[in-house]
């Protein structure tokens, strides 16, 4: 079957190859960003120089194809788009920007950064507030992390909450719709906002206060419990110093807690970095007012087509970009280049001189010494538990092979779900595991087209028949790289009904070999073809773990969409009750309010005052959704 790229590819290898050459022989000798960019016009990769020429041109030097990243990074180059600056530094945050509006997939990254623990202040609301999160990407918010674990983010929020009377409502606005406070009003753990018990100004008081000490201003905070509670005790309110009282003694816990070793000289950032492969891993010991405060151990991704210094330069880069509790003096180590940069782009975001430099002697040394070893041993620990992983997953596919006697490795699996509630809204999922492992890019889901009622026979025929259908499709307007990819293990979630309908539809297409099994779901039975009784793999088996999570991964996925379509549907029957709002009007309330739950909490107010809606039509629609509830 021939491949897409050799189809339909419109630019041959050889005028691309003259395209890249005039474009690097065209260089300026100047600073900026560079942009790689791939044949479909994404963006590759982001970077800054010096000199925009030597950088951009040492890329494509056979020397540095030894490193297998540079060497995919270079092949997948089509377009290279360059951004002038006058300075480094105006490169510098160029470069910055360039990368969180692109998010390159080439560009040093934490090791899926979703996964780190975040403590978030929404300071771009009338009344912020401060939550758990395990993302970092939306404006207006101020994150302080990433944390070493996620119970130690919610130990800081709990005591936060004793201390700080924030509003935990969820929410841009506080409050509920019975317009009553909440039970967290009644026991001190919020100020109610809600009913105007706080002013925004004292509340922007208690917001001030807990990004103080997050950012590890703790003694300022200490000091000014300790006055509140000696003053309502002078004032013989007992109760009152009671609880500054508790509130100083939890304040103090939980610094104390996070204390691991007294460190003369200050607040600094002590950073260390290993590098293995495309693998790095960064640690930072956060020193606060003399004290370690932290420590932290985070993967990098993408770290082999550069040294230590690239590596470490990326990680600052995305590390202290919105950070708040940026130290006066951060600590490197010798191998790290562009020190005077990194000080000036540190001293951008503090708002105040960041001295960056290299430990001599003394207790920052032996700190330093520290962090490095740290990091080689997390390395080697990181790359210990991945051939680990790795031998798992083979022995998973080794023994799907030998008990269900298939011909090769089922390298890539692809597994069928189908959902449904009664007649409404039947879907169907594709998900696919390459090397024992989700690959997500490859998901696909069907709206299915069956009409003759809930027959999940039927839909699962349809769901197999259209992906095959795909599987030949060569053509550049339906070409689908996952549907053109050829599976060596069907996985069908049910039993021998489910299994057939698979079989028959594939049987329609002139298909390579390819294994189909079915997993039911109430004894974890295996069901193959002309086979009457099931294979029943031993529950403990690598084999039969890997069908649950592919299998269970396919009933997440179909279900998802499922609700995304059940609520769009719901969405269309609200629109359509709404007096006087046809299509157009209709897109005119989504852009403006963005989703049904916003539309819906509105006031009459907001209704009347959205631009290009009549007032009255504003009021009609206030007027029946409060009628409907």
């Amino acid at each position: 079957m021939p491949r897409y790229d050799q189809a339909v590819a419109t630019t041959s290898s050889e005028e691309r190859k003259q395209r890249l050459e005039a474009r690097l022989a065209s260089l300026p000798d100047s600073p900026g960003v560079y942009l790689f960019r791939d044949r479909n016009g994404d963006v590759l990769y982001v970077g800054k120089a010096k000199s925009l020429r030597k950088r951009v041109q040492s890329y494509f030097r056979r020397e540095l194809y030894a490193t297998r990243m540079t060497a995919e990074l270079v092949g997948r180059i089509d377009d290279i788009e360059l951004l002038a600056a006058s300075t480094e530094n105006e490169a510098l945050l160029l470069e910055q920007n360039m990368i969180k509006r692109h998010r390159p997939p080439f560009n040093i990254r934490l090791r899926d950064d979703k996964s780190y623990p975040y403590i978030a202040v929404t300071v771009g609301d009338e009344f912020p507030r401060v939550m758990f999160t395990r993302e970092r990407h939306r404006k207006g918010v101020l994150y302080f992390g990433p944390y070493s674990s996620a119970k130690k983010v919610r130990e800081t929020l709990d005591v936060l909450n004793r201390v700080f009377p924030y509003r935990p409502c969820e929410g841009p606005t506080p409050g509920r719709r019975s317009g009553v406070p909440c039970l967290d009003y009644h026991i001190g753990r919020c100020a109610a906002p809600c009913v105007g018990l706080i002013s925004r100004e004292d509340y922007a008081d208690v917001i001030d206060g807990i990004i103080e000490f997050l950012s590890g201003r703790v003694r300022p905070l200490e000091r000014r419990l300790e006055e509140r509670m000696k003053e309502a005790a002078e004032s013989q309110e007992f109760e009152e110093a009671a609880r500054y009282r508790n509130r100083l003694n939890a304040v103090r816990h939980l610094a104390e807690r996070q204390v691991a070793d007294h460190v003369a000289g200050g607040s600094a950032d002590v950073l260390a970095v290993a590098v293995d492969g495309d693998t790095a891993n960064v640690q930072v010991f956060h020193l606060r007012d003399g004290r370690m405060s932290d420590r932290r151990s985070l993967y990098l991704e993408n770290a082999g087509a550069g040294t230590e210094s690239d590596v470490l330069w990326g990680f600052a880069l995305e590390y202290y970009a919105g950070q708040v509790a940026i130290p006066s003096e951060v600590i490197v180590p010798s191998s790290f280049e562009d020190r005077e940069l990194l000080a000036s782009f540190l001293g951008e975001q503090r708002g105040s001189l960041v001295e960056v430099r290299v430990a001599q002697r003394g207790e920052k040394r032996r700190m330093a010494e520290l962090a490095a070893k740290n990091a080689q041993l997390a390395l080697a620990h990181d790359k210990l538990m991945s051939q680990r992983t790795r031998a798992r997953r083979i022995e998973a596919l080794e023994e799907l092979r030998e008990s269900l006697n298939l011909e090769s490795l089922p390298v890539r699996i692809e597994c069928f779900d189908i959902s449904n509630l009664g007649d409404a809204n039947p879907v169907a999922s594709m998900v696919v595991f390459e090397d024992a492992v989700a690959k997500r890019s490859d998901y696909r889901k069907f709206g299915m087209r069956h009409t003759g009622g809930q027959d999940d026979f039927a839909m699962m025929h349809e769901a197999v028949g259209r992906r095959f259908a795909r599987m030949t499709t060569v053509d550049a307007d339906a070409y689908d790289a996952s549907f053109a990819a050829a599976p060596n293990l069907v996985v069908i979630d049910g039993g021998k009904g489910q299994l057939g309908a698979a079989l028959a539809a594939m049987a329609e297409h002139d298909l390579p070999r390819v294994a189909v099994v079915s997993l039911a779901k109430r004894e974890e039975e295996v069901f193959v073809p002309g086979r009457s009784d099931p294979i029943r793999l031993p529950r403990d088996s690598a084999g039969l773990q890997l069908l649950q999570r592919i299998r269970d991964e396919a009933h997440r996925f179909a279900l998802g969409f499922h609700r995304q379509r059940r609520g769009k549907q719901q969405v269309d029957s609200i629109f359509n009750t709404l007096p006087g709002v046809g299509p157009a009007r209709k897109r005119l309330l989504m852009q403006h309010f963005q989703t049904a739950d916003a539309l819906l909490a509105a006031s009459r107010q907001e209704l009347e005052a959205v631009p290009g809606l009549p007032p009255k039509v504003g009021r009609g629609i206030h007027d029946r959704l409060h009628k409907t509830g």
